[in-house]
């Protein structure tokens, strides 16, 4: 059949009669007139239309050139597989075909597709037949898919949704093709997903058995044997005592390019416009044009990945008794816009340690996986196809950071976080001190970043009795850390992180980010804690006030023994019981609007003036607004300023877009405020989670905003990795299995019309029919001005002039300045 109409101008005669020849054709031999695949350069054969919509699809957007075989509309097979195999002869490439056919490439490199380019487009064929006969509306994938974004939103349990299948069915017509169970339409979507291997583990974290370990039955380190022990005390043969689960990143990436609108987000970065002096993506910081500029070839392909690790245990058990704890190592893309590179959607988990027990400085074991794919990431990865441009390119890739909590990042990094060299970005040279009665090591010095004729360089009383002439120690670089760890420094460092076995990684600025989270939260419980005196969080006691007395600053501070009890006089950070039900009283009258933050007034304990049950969001929400209006009052002038400077510090810090020319003067800031608070609060205040404060400012210089670096996305996935578990005695396995079903379903959205995604959560839009409370109607007060104007000229005649303002009745300015003066 002549198929030379397809690369003439579709405003020929001939194209008009070569499209009805094809249409004719496909209903000859496909025998209907309502499901047929649309050959479009847009739908490429993956979705089906009646004819009409067919036409109209092949007129506007004209048919896809690399499809010279209609396998999908009734030409023999045999004949599309030859020519698949010569795709590279062709001038273009089919964007439906999703293998490459480089010499150099295995069969592993055609991800979970196999060797035939088509399998991904069967798959959806055999998913395509109608619900029931007759029914135009739905298929069988794509009601399957939308009942299962049902499931994955309101955490259905699996039981829940068998019984849902079943009840569809018999409310459906006979013969429809509704899954009987959640096995059938697991196993349905499975198939569209990619798989995820089980590697057995030492039970002491020693090893993985893969590479030259596969067929060991013992431990080579510590001789325990592979398989698990049975109560009897039995060894159980082929039942591994610990298991991690590796979800290969590979063959994901590549289905990332897959997606035609996905792969044109993984560009975004390069095709955006950048304001000069402001920074509000990662593609803007020193961090990413550093790998830019010491690699060229890396950095000229923009659609090579930045990426970013994290890492944090959490239990998969309802109840909080339990101490199972399992890991997920997670993955996230910098190449996406804002809006999407930290959504549940691209947020791809890679390892899933199992527990009982954290794994704790031998980690870097479970990474080896993890790091072998990386490695070969940057070295490159060759056949990948790139939906949006139809061509086939070399993938690379590169880890910027890791984002973790302060425990996380010294098991990560190697090194120590605890002790008088717990400042990782110091090590030997971190400002501490030991406090003899509290028992522990305080990190205060912070004179020392000041300018050098500051005049709190100067005082002795309010801060340690001395005069401060040092200077700010220099942070130490990549380059630094490994000379020390291989040359057996093991004051500072722990062992040599995994992470220096990629080629690149010792060059980076920031290795691992401090969590603006977690430092925040811990800042807020001290505050809190201090000031309402909460039992466990409170700064103050008799060993605080006998450490003042130790270094010789506010003396008049020391306890005052008693027959019966010991008093301690009032510090500039104390309050009174009247202020502290005062302060709760404030929390506890606040209202927010919705989904601002969880109700305050839950948190607050009247009866005790506490505030109990603070989450990490409840910490971010007082700390950046309602601590300073709390405490307006009630607390002396100094250690209120010096606490509400902190709350703007970081306010100011969590920007979605930071002005760089500000960051000296905001550093400047910091550094005067943690001085304020030296100055008037004890110096067991200053724990290692205060003294990281003084980083954030250089590592948004280096890195970009704050909130492509901290924990809430990842905090918020942990919740939906928890809610995957329903079989208790196999967490893992639960969160394994949904996690590639919902995979399979997020990579079908991308190819089917009218279902929504789970992983990207659709923009809210309030309706509002009346006005919000404390608002005033517009059209209630401009027939009350105009009624009361000459009034209103008699008793303010300056403001004449400004009534010209009512000819536009609507003006929202002058309405309030008129509200405000009468």
């Amino acid at each position: 059949m002549d198929k030379s109409w397809m690369h003439s101008d579709r405003r020929l005669k001939a194209y008009e009669f070569g499209v009805e020849a094809f249409l004719n054709f496909a209903v000859e031999n496909l025998l209907t007139t309502t499901h047929i695949r649309c050959p479009c350069v847009k739908c490429v054969n993956l979705k089906l239309f009646g004819v009409g919509i067919i036409r109209d699809h092949v007129y506007f957007n004209g048919i896809d050139q690399s499809y010279k075989n209609w396998t999908f509309h009734g030409e023999p097979w045999e004949a599309t597989t030859n020519a698949s195999r010569n795709v590279e002869e062709d001038d273009g490439h089919s964007r439906y075909s999703f293998v490459s056919e480089e010499i150099d490439m295995d069969d592993n490199d055609f991800g979970d597709f196999g060797s035939d380019p088509y399998e991904f487009a069967n798959v959806i064929g055999d998913g395509d037949q109608p619900v029931y006969p007759g029914c135009r509306k739905y298929t069988k994938l794509s009601a399957l898919v939308k009942l299962y974004n049902l499931k994955a939103k309101h955490g259905m349990s699996d039981v829940c949704f068998t019984e849902l299948l079943i009840l569809q069915g018999d409310l459906l017509p006979e013969g429809n093709t509704i899954p009987t169970s959640m096995y059938e339409a697991k196993k349905t979507l499975c198939a569209l997903g990619l798989s995820y291997e089980k590697m057995h583990a030492c039970p002491n974290d020693c090893i993985l058995y893969r590479k030259e370990y596969e067929d060991s039955t013992n431990c080579p380190t510590c001789g325990i044997s592979r398989w698990k022990e049975g109560k009897d005390s039995i060894l159980k043969e082929g039942v591994p005592a610990k298991v991690v689960w590796y979800f290969p990143s590979i063959p994901r990436f590549k289905r990332m390019f897959q997606s035609h609108e996905t792969a044109k987000s993984l560009t975004w970065h390069a095709a955006r416009k950048s304001i000069d002096g402001q920074m509000s993506h990662p593609a803007d910081s020193p961090s990413w044009k550093l790998l830019d500029d010491k690699w060229p070839e890396f950095g000229n392909e923009p659609r090579n990945l930045r990426l970013a690790l994290s890492s944090y245990g959490f239990n998969p058990h309802s109840s909080l008794s339990s101490r199972y704890t399992c890991w997920p190592v997670i993955l996230v893309t910098y190449n996406l816009p804002p809006w999407l590179c930290m959504k549940r959607k691209f947020m791809m988990l890679t390892l899933l340690i199992s527990g009982p027990k954290q794994p704790g400085n031998d980690i870097d074991v479970y990474l080896e996986p993890l790091i072998d794919d990386l490695k070969s990431l940057w070295v490159g990865i060759r056949g990948v196809y790139d939906a949006h441009n139809g061509e086939y390119f070399t993938l690379r890739a590169a880890l910027m950071w890791t984002i973790n909590d302060f425990p996380a990042y010294g098991n990560l990094s190697g090194c120590v976080v605890k002790g008088y060299k717990a400042c990782p970005i110091y090590g030997d040279d971190t400002p501490s001190h030991r406090l003899k009665n509290g028992h522990k090591i305080c990190y205060i010095g912070h004179r020392k970043w000041l300018p050098i004729n500051h005049p709190y360089r100067r005082q002795r009383a309010a801060f340690n009795g001395k005069p401060e002439y040092g200077i700010p120690p220099e942070p130490l670089t990549g380059e630094e850390v490994l000379h020390m760890v291989e040359n057996g420094d093991r004051v500072c460092w722990k062992k040599k992180s995994i992470f220096f076995d990629l080629e690149y990684w010792k060059y980076l600025p920031v290795r691992h980010a401090l969590d603006v989270m977690h430092i925040e939260k811990n800042v807020c419980d001290s505050i809190i804690g201090t000031l309402l005196e909460i039992p466990g969080k409170n700064k103050d006691g008799i060993a605080a006030r006998l450490d003042l007395l130790n270094i010789g600053v506010k003396t008049d501070l020391q306890p005052e023994y008693g027959e019966r009890r010991t008093r301690l006089p009032p510090g500039p950070w104390n309050l009174s019981r009247a202020e502290k039900r005062e302060v709760c009283n404030s929390f506890y009258g606040m209202k927010v609007p919705e989904g601002y933050s969880s109700n305050i007034k839950n948190l607050v304990s009247l009866q005790d003036s506490r505030l109990l049950g603070l989450k990490s969001h409840d910490c971010h929400t007082l700390m950046q607004q309602l601590l300073p209006v709390a405490i307006r009052s009630v607390l002396e002038k100094p250690a209120r300023y010096a606490i509400t400077r902190l709350c703007f510090f970081f306010n100011a810090i969590c920007a979605k877009t930071v002005d760089v020319s500000k960051l000296d003067k905001l550093e400047e800031d910091v550094v005067v405020t943690l001085c304020l608070l030296e100055k008037y609060f004890p110096p067991s205040f200053f724990d290692i989670m205060v003294h990281p404060v003084v980083h954030l400012v250089r590592e948004v210089r280096l890195c970009g905003p704050v909130y492509f670096r901290w924990m809430y996305p990842f905090e918020r996935y942990m919740k939906v990795l928890k809610g995957y578990v329903q079989n208790r005695t196999r967490p893992e396995g639960c969160i394994a299995e949904r996690y590639i079903a919902e995979e399979a379903v997020e990579f079908c959205t991308q190819h089917l019309s009218d279902v929504s995604t789970v992983g990207v959560p659709s923009s809210q839009k309030m309706g509002v029919s009346k006005p919000l409370s404390g608002c005033t109607n517009t059209e209630e007060v401009i027939p009350y001005i105009e009624q009361h104007m000459i009034h209103i000229k008699t008793a303010y005649p300056k403001f004449r002039k400004r009534t010209k303002w009512l000819q536009d009745k609507h003006n929202n300015t002058f309405i309030q300045w008129l509200r405000f003066k009468v």
